[in-house]
């Protein structure tokens, strides 16, 4: 056995080992997450979805990007493992990830806002 000294990345998480115990983070993740879909440089919102607004399956408006789309809510449920404050936003725009509109894809992209303003960057 050896020693492969302190652990610092795995699966894609950051690992944090100090004195007060051991804390695993997604920061390098949700920021090559913002990059990816070009919001690394959005304004960022504190509620990570509109209040008062429901999200129905048929809303009347534009069908958006289902390939887009899929891939925003699972980068987000990815997200989950660290951030169990997204969860509720993550499982409500999976709900959608068939035929998708305009008004689902401003949810997802205002949950990657929130990331933004929400973010630790180590």
């Amino acid at each position: 056995m050896s020693d492969l000294r302190l652990l610092h990345h795995f699966l894609g998480m950051g690992i944090l080992q100090t004195d007060q115990g051991v804390f695993i983070h997604q920061s390098k993740y949700a920021k090559s997450l913002l990059r990816k879909f070009g919001l690394e440089d959005c304004k960022p919102v504190s509620i990570h979805l509109a209040t008062g607004e429901k999200l129905k399956k048929v809303d009347g408006s534009k069908l958006a990007d289902e390939g887009l789309y899929r891939k925003i809510g699972g980068s987000l449920l990815y997200l989950t493992a660290t951030r169990l404050h997204l969860m509720y936003a993550a499982s409500l725009l999976s709900q959608f990830m068939n035929g998708p509109t305009k008004i689902h894809m401003g949810a997802a992209k205002r949950v990657l806002r929130y990331v933004q303003g929400t973010q630790l960057w180590h």
